[in-house]
Formats: C-alpha cells, structure tokens, sequence
C-alpha cells in the first residue's frame, strides 16, 4: 500500500522535519507542497520499495552526517587531553592553538586538519539532508568554512610565549609572525561561521527547544570570545567557546541523522 506523506512542519521555505527514518517529508523548496522522500518517493513511483541505489545514497549521507559528530568530538577531547598531560602547558595561560608548539606539536596540528576534513565532509552531508531555505544553501556553506578554517589553523601555527613551549620566552613577542597572524585569521573565522551557522540553523529546523539552544550556545559564544576582554582570561574564555560550538555541531549531526 501506498503511504501518504505527512504534511511537514512550520511554515515558510525553511528546511522542517517531520517524524524520523526514511519517511521524513519536507517542504518542496518553490510550491511549498510536501514531497516524499526516500522510501515514500520510492513506492508512490510504484517501485515497490526502495531501490538498492536508494539505500546506498541514505548510507552515504548518514556516514556523512556522522562524521559532524566525530568532529564535534574530536577537537576538544583531543585538545584537553593534551592540556592535562603535556609538562608546562597552562590552560590558565596558554592558549588551545599553542599546543600545536613544542616535540607534540603534531599531535595538535594533525587534530585542527582531522576536525576540519571531517566537518567539511559533514557540510556535503547536511546539503544532501537539508535541500530547501536559507539552511540548505547556507548552512552547509558556513559549516564548509568552518571545516577549512580549522584546516589552516593547523598548517599556520602561533609563536612560542608565556613560556610554552618550554624554553620559550616568559613574556610575549614584540611583533607577531605572518604564520600566527594567519592562524589569528583562521581561529576567527572557524568560531564566527559556526555562530552564523548557528543562527541559521536555529530558524531553519524546526523545533523551538532546538532553536532556543541554537541563539543560546552562539550567543554565549559570542560573548565569550569577541568583545574586548582582559588578556588574562582569553585561553579558558576561548576553551569554553570552543566546547559550545563543538557541541552545537554533535547536537546538528545527530538531530540531521534522526530526521
């Protein structure tokens, strides 16, 4: 029997979901009438379930969107891992990008490369899962250059200062190097294309506790690392930030992969 698709929720161009599975319907991105996807299209098409190819392609954008949550994972676990273990590295100090410095320093630089291939893997998957409004051509688009921003964040690294890593200098460098200044460059535009992403995301899914905690967690952010502050606070301050984007983007992966 043929199932009837169920009408989508919200209203406007928005990419909404309704149910989880393969039966999820969306809104067509001009007429505005639902449109079945994945087994639905497949049997209202008359093809009496769905096609091996059809499988493949749901399999491919689910490993796909996993890999938001790997990325998600992956960078702060890594990072305090490091943190915690690494002799003279002050949290309190020195910043999560300084860890790229020192005999270990490739342990952090291999961490920013890994995170960002696997967030600009999950940028393809979250456009095949979301295809309508500002979310499905914008939203990918940002979490794209977040996952290119922590790409160079690892190949440009900062310059050794407060004492990290050992042996280097007590204060800090009277002029900063073209490779921390293009780190600089690539730390800001990871966060802030998060922080849109946030923001679009949080109008373009509906929900209203997931857009309540998608303006919250950017907000937050956003507090935390862009006004001035002291210089004192600046590592923890941009440590939290980045627990708060890293788990915005498990929170999206996980609540893509279930619709």
């Amino acid at each position: 029997m043929t199932s009837t698709p169920e009408p989508a929720t919200g209203t406007g161009p928005e990419a909404t979901f309704s149910g989880s599975g393969p039966t999820t319907s969306r809104l067509g991105p001009a007429s505005g009438r639902v449109e079945p996807t994945g087994a639905r299209r497949e049997a209202a098409s008359g093809g009496g379930g769905p096609s091996a190819e059809g499988v493949d392609a749901r399999r491919r954008r689910a490993l796909l969107l996993g890999c938001g949550t790997v990325a998600g994972f992956l960078f702060p676990v890594v990072s305090f891992a490091q943190a915690f273990t690494r002799t003279g590295f002050d949290l309190r100090r020195h910043a999560l990008s300084d860890l790229t410095l020192g005999d270990l320093g490739w342990l952090q630089t291999a961490n920013f490369a890994l995170t960002g291939l696997l967030a600009c893997a999950f940028a393809i998957g979250t456009r095949r899962a979301v295809r309508s409004g500002l979310a499905g051509v914008l939203g990918p688009a940002l979490i794209g250059v977040y996952g290119v921003a922590m790409v160079g964040g690892g190949i440009f690294t900062t310059d050794p200062a407060l004492g990290w890593p050992p042996g280097a200098p007590a204060g800090v460098p009277e002029h900063v190097s073209t490779n921390s200044a293009v780190h600089m460059v690539f730390a800001a535009s990871a966060f802030m294309s998060l922080m849109v992403a946030g923001l679009v995301f949080a109008r373009g899914i509906a929900g209203r506790g997931w857009a309540t905690y998608s303006v919250v967690s950017m907000l937050a952010t956003f507090v935390l690392t862009v006004p001035p502050w002291s210089e004192d606070s600046a590592s923890l301050r941009f440590a939290v930030g980045a627990v708060l984007i890293s788990a915005w983007l498990v929170a999206l992966s996980l609540r893509l992969r279930r619709n």
